[in-house]
């Protein structure tokens, strides 16, 4: 079963100035295209305007000089681009623009206005009759370059602008972001700083002025409660413990007691060693309760121990002749006393060893020599436990491939790894099954 990595946290301030700046670029960009169909329509518009009056103009000039049913020219100057046809399409004056002698007579016998776009010029047909009845038409043109390089210009401007404006949207919106989250990032960083211990940190952030304020004051008030729970179940805890400890001792006293009897019947005595047993188990869990009540409580011992020690003792302590131990821990120093150490690393030395076929390793890995914890690998090459994979460390959590237990020892172990800033988990759950024991350095 391959372990599944928490997806990384997405940042709010990111997502809002991504979100920013896209949307400025969207908008900057349909504003650009708007601009562009407007200013086409504008440069449409104008052309067809220059050239009507110019028609207009000559059409004018024609009809004044002409007299009778003959169309007179001579006294009318017609500029290049300017020819005027007669009513059969004969031109009768004027100079077509280069390279559009075609166009200039299909519309030379055009019988109403007729406008049309050819190699990049516009040209216009207008019909016009001379006072005295005689017909023709006149076909100007312009040449769409200058207002084509205007489009370009205003559309380089427009792009330029947009971009401009979409930087300065992001940079604006990291800012307005970077000061409005300002508090949160506070807010993530004392929390980040506090622990378990720290019962009696909060926020205090102030007065609730806006809605990150009115959140942290929130939090400290569920958090307030949060203390006050943790606080009763830790004196529940220590007083449970205490009430179960006189009695236990009694019954373990008379087992113990009962058992100096040479004349015990055979099966009598193994009763009396089970109870014995199961006593001293007992205790021995009632013990680390106190331990782990007293450690969240705030007494904390500062104390330092050395891991190879702890680890030599918790070995000794195991049964572990079936199986081949391998031990690979450095003489290094961690921020925890002996007793918690030893009481987070047992359950799972105890559980490799239940469940290993032939081999059981215990080791530091050399990646971790420079960091600022300390980690501790417990492996077996047992069938592994990935049938609670997602519940190892629950109290009342047993393993389906056997053993014995009421299931607290892998719960109690976390406790204690967490009590001194460090933690225990659960790194491969199919064979070979591989615990990590984290621990801060001293």
């Amino acid at each position: 079963m391959r372990r599944v990595l928490p997806a990384a946290p997405r940042s709010v301030r990111r997502q809002m100035v991504v979100l920013t700046t896209c949307v400025t670029a969207v908008a900057m960009l349909l504003l650009t295209l708007v601009l562009q169909v407007v200013l086409s329509d504008l440069s449409r518009r104008s052309v067809d305007r220059v050239l009507a009056d110019r028609a207009d103009a000559v059409t004018d000039s024609v009809a004044a000089a002409s007299t009778g049913r003959r169309l007179d020219l001579s006294t009318t100057e017609l500029d290049t681009g300017v020819v005027v046809y007669d009513a059969t399409g004969r031109p009768l004056g004027g100079t077509a623009t280069s390279g559009l002698g075609e166009a200039y007579r299909s519309l030379g016998g055009a019988g109403t206005t007729e406008r049309r776009t050819v190699d990049g010029a516009r040209l216009w047909a207008q019909p016009f009759t001379t006072p005295g009845g005689t017909a023709g038409v006149v076909v100007v043109s312009e040449r769409l370059t200058p207002y084509a390089a205007a489009e370009r210009y205003a559309l380089i401007v427009s792009l330029v602008t947009g971009v401009l404006a979409t930087v300065a949207a992001a940079a604006i919106a990291a800012w307005v972001t970077s000061r409005a989250l300002e508090p949160v990032a506070v807010l993530s960083r004392t929390a980040a700083e506090w622990s378990e211990h720290d019962l009696g940190r909060r926020f205090g952030l102030g007065p609730p002025t806006n809605e990150i304020t009115a959140l942290a004051a929130t939090l400290d008030t569920l958090l307030d409660k949060v203390s006050a729970a943790i606080r009763s179940e830790q004196r529940l805890t220590s007083e449970l413990a205490h009430e179960l400890r006189t009695p236990l001792t009694s019954v373990q006293g008379s087992a113990d007691l009962a058992l100096l009897d040479e004349d015990l019947p055979p099966d009598v005595r193994e009763t009396l060693e089970e109870v014995a047993a199961a006593a001293r188990r007992m205790a021995t869990t009632i013990t680390t309760l106190l331990e782990v009540a007293r450690t969240e409580s705030g007494t904390r011992d500062p104390a330092s121990s050395s891991l190879a020690e702890v680890v030599e003792e918790v070995l000794r302590a195991v049964p572990h002749e079936r199986v081949e131990l391998v031990v690979s821990v450095p003489d290094q120093r961690v921020a925890a006393p002996s007793a918690i150490l030893a009481r987070a690393l047992t359950p799972v030395v105890e559980n490799a060893v239940r469940f290993a076929r032939t081999r059981v390793v215990v080791c530091c890995p050399a990646s971790d020599a420079g960091s600022g914890d300390v980690r501790v690998v417990i492996e077996d090459d047992g069938p592994g436990v990935a049938d609670l994979a997602d519940d190892a460390f629950l109290p009342g959590t047993t393993s389906s491939s056997g053993g014995s237990g009421a299931g607290l020892g892998l719960a109690i172990a976390r406790r204690m790894a967490r009590s001194v800033g460090g933690d225990l988990e659960l790194v491969r759950p199919q064979g070979p099954t591989r615990f990590a024991l984290r621990l801060p350095r001293a």
